[in-house]
């Protein structure tokens, strides 16, 4: 049989995309994708239509290390909209209910917000990505569906009131991954009685990508015609995990690590996940080299491979 050969480059490594209002998540990594002309690429966790900011986007890779991005925390901005609900909890939907607001007190609010931040369990909303029985909520809620959802354990570190104006707040969250922000500014409105909805939002930071990293957004990247300049613009691999420990393996070690068995690796941290590198020795003494992937430690204190990359 005829191996079919793959198309595009094969270029590896992180862009910190800085997504439109009014692009989808997958719409916006098949234009960038395109603009790289790149082989393999994913983003680590969707980002509504209606929102904007921060979609760190894998390419090659480093695709296989966008799950530990999707479940890093996050930060946003966002802005309530007080005395109106609709149907998919932010502005994009249509109305549901409308209701008087009257002023909103400053104090009733930072109660409200206080009993959101914490550890709670959290329903997903109908217009989600989530999958049930293999179809995404959101296709039901398009056909005017509603099924049962199972709740979620979240938890928000940090809901901060930044402004009142009108009918309207703004906040600050940091949250952990699986956090609908469209459901907490429903649980919000509700509490107080007079509904709310997401009427803006914006994703400020992503696990250890802050908002002080530069973004790139999709007019600049339009700009550039040579892909060296495009590349020049991506992210190293191990950027996506952050200050995550690292360790580094011998050559033996690197080759037992590939085959898949645990090696013992002396002073090396002794719980949870770590990066994996090359060991090089230079005039200052032992460094890490090549980054290779994931390991993780186990009980007994050997390192196991968690995720590998593809060696060269």
């Amino acid at each position: 049989m005829k191996r079919t050969q793959k198309r595009g480059r094969e270029v590896d490594g992180v862009l910190l995309f800085d997504k439109p209002v009014g692009l989808t998540s997958n719409a916006a990594l098949q234009e960038v994708k395109r603009l790289y002309e790149a082989q393999k690429a994913g983003h680590t966790g969707s980002l509504d239509p209606l929102a904007s900011g921060m979609l760190p986007l894998c390419f090659g890779e480093a695709t296989k290390l966008s799950g530990f991005l999707l479940d890093a925390d996050k930060w946003y901005w966002a802005e309530f909209h007080f005395g109106v609900t609709t149907t998919t909890g932010d502005a994009h939907g249509e109305v549901l209910t409308t209701k008087e607001v009257g002023t909103l007190e400053e104090a009733a609010i930072l109660q409200v917000l206080a009993k959101y931040t914490g550890s709670m369990q959290q329903i997903p909303p109908m217009h989600s990505a989530i999958k049930v029985q293999g179809r995404p909520l959101y296709t039901l809620a398009h056909k005017g569906l509603t099924v049962e959802r199972a709740p979620r354990s979240i938890t928000v570190y940090e809901f901060k009131l930044l402004e009142i104006e009108a009918n309207r707040i703004r906040v600050h969250i940091h949250c952990s991954k699986g956090t609908y922000i469209r459901t907490l500014a429903e649980d919000v409105g509700e509490t107080l009685g007079i509904g709310a909805h997401v009427s803006a939002l914006r994703r400020l930071s992503v696990g250890p990508f802050t908002g002080s990293d530069s973004m790139i957004n999709l007019e600049r990247l339009r700009s550039i015609g040579d892909l060296a300049a495009l590349d020049a613009l991506l992210l190293p691999m191990d950027s996506a995990l952050g200050q995550w420990p690292s360790v580094s393996l011998a050559n033996d070690s690197v080759f037992y690590m590939r085959q898949g068995q645990p090696v013992l690796v002396p002073h090396s941290p002794t719980k949870g996940l770590v990066r994996l590198y090359t060991r090089k020795k230079s005039p200052i003494g032992i460094e890490n080299g090549s980054f290779i992937g994931v390991g993780e430690v186990l009980e007994d204190g050997r390192i196991g491979p968690k995720r590998l990359l593809a060696s060269s």
